[in-house]
């Protein structure tokens, strides 16, 4: 390609950060940082209803970012891959960097209404 930007091949990573997207799942992701959890852990952790958490963590799964460890009838849940970590790190020091830049986005930031992010998708 010789340098020049392109969409393609980019189907992959837009499907990674939609999976990060939602405040739920990148807080388990986050909480799952510091060690794995059964979901009612999660839930009660989160203050997010099991039902929820259990959707989300199904998503996460899905994606093969969180994986399960049957012992016994519970499931234990974990990040699937260090890497995550990694970019979980970079992303901090982004913001840091970004100061308020990305909360302000009218697209993506914090004040923006809902419909705005569903129509720039």
């Amino acid at each position: 390609m010789g340098g020049v930007a392109s969409v393609e091949g980019v189907d992959a990573g837009v499907a990674l950060f939609r999976s990060l997207g939602d405040p739920a799942r990148l807080a388990i992701v986050r909480r799952l940082a510091s060690g794995e959890a059964r979901v009612s852990e999660l839930a009660g952790d989160l203050g997010l209803a099991q039902s929820t958490v259990s959707s989300h963590v199904a998503c996460l799964r899905d994606c093969g970012l969180v994986e399960g460890r049957m012992e016994g009838r519970r499931v234990y849940y974990a990040l699937a891959r260090p890497e995550l970590l990694e970019m979980l790190a970079a992303a901090e020091v982004l913001l840091s960097a970004t100061g308020n830049a990305v909360e302000l986005c009218p697209n993506y930031g914090t004040h923006a209404p809902a419909n705005a992010v569903e129509a720039a998708l």
